[in-house]
């Protein structure tokens, strides 16, 4: 998505979340918390659902459960390996 057609909201989840180091996670509740918007953090997966910049690694934020979320560059599976790949466990 280029950047003219982001909102304010989704540039600061962008951020936050490109600042999340291989091998680390964060919820999507901790991502909203981190930009203010605390209480939002099925917004930040809305904007996340959005991102298809792989500067951007959305498949490092994960649910407050634990669970693993979706991905949108091949579901919850590709998340997984990803994660797996960098370290992760999972």
């Amino acid at each position: 998505m280029p950047a003219s057609e982001m909102t304010p909201f989704m540039k600061k989840v962008f951020s936050v979340v490109a600042k999340i180091p291989k091998g680390q996670m964060m919820t999507y509740a901790g991502v909203a918390k981190k930009i203010g918007a605390p209480g939002a953090a099925r917004a930040v997966g809305s904007a996340l659902s959005k991102n298809f910049d792989p500067r951007i690694p959305c498949h490092r934020v994960i649910r407050s459960d634990g669970g693993i979320g979706e991905y949108n560059r091949g579901g919850s599976k590709v998340k997984r390996a990803i994660l797996r790949k960098e370290g992760v466990m999972l």
